[in-house]
């Protein structure tokens, strides 16, 4: 989902316009950056937990090459997300392991598709001109 199709979303559902909408939404996600930043931590309760952390520097290796880099240290946004948004997500993996067990019910072993059908014509599907 992206910025606009959120903003098409709660200004349909909130009678607003779209621009008014995209306004709000906008400076949101400026809040949301700008607690970032001075705070390092935003807990939206219900949501999930915006943080700031800072990773050290290590020494890797260039997949292409081999040869080993520095990795300078860096600040890093990490997200943990609330109880209420892991429950709903929770909800949709049991509704997908229900719809995989209904599958495997109905044809006979786990995410098995239906059998194909041969679509390739034979010699006797043509016809000559004899």
């Amino acid at each position: 989902m992206t910025k606009k199709e959120i903003v098409k979303t709660i200004s349909e559902e909130m009678g607003l316009t779209q621009l008014k909408t995209k306004e709000i939404v906008q400076k949101t996600f400026d809040a949301i950056i700008d607690a970032l930043v001075t705070d390092e931590r935003i807990e939206l309760r219900n949501f999930g937990v915006f943080e700031v952390k800072k990773r050290a520097a290590r020494k890797a290796r260039n997949p292409r090459t081999g040869d080993r880099v520095h990795v300078p240290a860096k600040y890093v946004v990490t997200f943990k997300p609330g109880k209420e948004m892991e429950e709903r997500v929770r909800q949709l993996q049991e509704k997908e392991n229900r719809a995989a067990l209904l599958g495997e019910q109905q044809y006979g072993q786990p995410n098995t598709p239906p059998p194909a059908v041969n679509e390739t014509p034979d010699e006797s599907d043509t016809i000559s001109n004899q």
